[in-house]
């Protein structure tokens, strides 16, 4: 299936059948007995024209069907959504790419290691600004804890951002690659505090309303009161599954947004990617620039990672999970076609086999 079994993966019910592809679902259903998952989506797009496949159940031994238009956790293919906000406020004057971390958050941030005084996003946007992967877990804990409070969301992230700045260089800024959360945040304080307002308002504001995403939202998707949206679940000690209502448990703290906290539909992921392909094939449109696009589709200091995006030959591909949660990308912009694979479930050695067949298939 050209490149993508080469590379390396990056970071039972009823099926509901109504508007599916036969073919997909019946995918979904192969996939879906094949890893173990309480639900599995598929998602193929070809020539801007998607078809979906669902089998499963919201929540394990759970009695609801998995939906054609249910929402599903992208963990940290939101990454690659945060370089489009990025690259939206560079076009609008907002922002620029060459702008550094002390520009922004010298005056917030008082001892930065002045080994990241010239880190600007384009290091943070690809893993190459020498921060460490995430904060200590003691201190996660302490951020779950506090975004379940009223503390403003831009404070979490100036104190995160504070806790990584403010240590020395984990690799050689620009020449080594490290993958980190911890840069995503960053990214996000930045322009929290270029803009006065939240990572999820700029979100919302410049990438899911001008794109129509109605279904996009932030952390676990349904309520906690009837499983109206799949669950993610995570693997117990002694194997099994739990499935974990929405609430602070049910992902990451939401400081992490800019990593890691968006969920949507497939056929709102569908849209999105259209747009993603048509802009990385070089055609203008009013939302993004053709160069903009380049700019997100190309490593900036080389290896095989650009602006939240994996990179193996013709292919740009990402992995999401918050551990309860799976949800792997692929797009080949010049083929125009794209296969996406989504579980709730967050067991990513057990799944990944059966991720990967059903990846080659919906490219094949």
């Amino acid at each position: 299936m050209r490149n993508f079994l080469a590379g390396l993966v990056f970071m039972v019910g009823a099926s509901s059948a109504q508007g599916q592809s036969g073919e997909l679902a019946d995918l979904a259903a192969q996939t879906l007995d094949a890893s173990g998952a309480p639900a599995v989506g598929v998602m193929r797009l070809e020539d801007g024209e998607p078809a979906f496949g669902v089998a499963g159940s919201r929540a394990f031994r759970g009695d609801a069907p998995v939906g054609e238009d249910d929402l599903w956790h992208m963990g940290s293919n939101t990454k690659a959504m945060t370089a489009v906000l990025v690259a939206r406020l560079v076009e609008q004057g907002v922002v620029r790419w060459e702008d550094t971390v002390t520009g922004y958050l010298g005056s917030h941030i008082e001892d930065i290691d002045p080994s990241f005084a010239n880190v600007t996003f384009l290091h943070l946007l690809s893993h190459r600004s020498g921060l460490r992967a995430n904060v200590n877990n003691v201190d996660m804990i302490r951020f779950g804890v506090r975004g379940a409070s009223d503390e403003p969301i831009t404070e979490q992230r100036l104190d995160y951002a504070r806790r990584v700045l403010t240590e020395t260089p984990q690799v050689r800024i620009e020449d080594e690659f490290l993958y980190s959360n911890a840069g995503y945040v960053v990214v996000g304080a930045m322009l929290e505090t270029a803009t006065g307002e939240s990572w999820e308002a700029l979100m919302r504001r410049e990438v899911f309303l001008p794109l129509g995403l109605e279904s996009a939202g932030f952390g676990a998707p349904g309520s906690s009161e009837a499983v109206d949206q799949p669950r993610g679940h995570r693997g117990g000690m002694f194997g099994g599954l739990t499935a974990v209502e929405p609430g602070p448990a049910a992902d990451n703290p939401p400081v992490l947004g800019p990593a890691g906290t968006v969920h949507l539909s497939l056929r709102d992921l569908a849209v999105y990617l259209d747009v993603v392909m048509a802009g990385m094939r070089g055609e203008q449109t009013d939302f993004l620039s053709a160069e903009s696009w380049q700019l997100i589709a190309t490593p900036p200091y080389g290896g095989d990672y650009a602006l939240g995006w994996g990179v193996q030959g013709d292919q740009r591909l990402h992995a999401g999970s918050n551990t309860m949660w799976f949800v792997q990308i692929v797009i080949e912009p010049e083929t125009d076609s794209a296969a996406v694979v989504a579980f709730n479930d967050g067991r990513i050695n057990r799944l990944q086999p059966a991720m990967v067949e059903a990846v080659q298939a919906l490219l094949n």
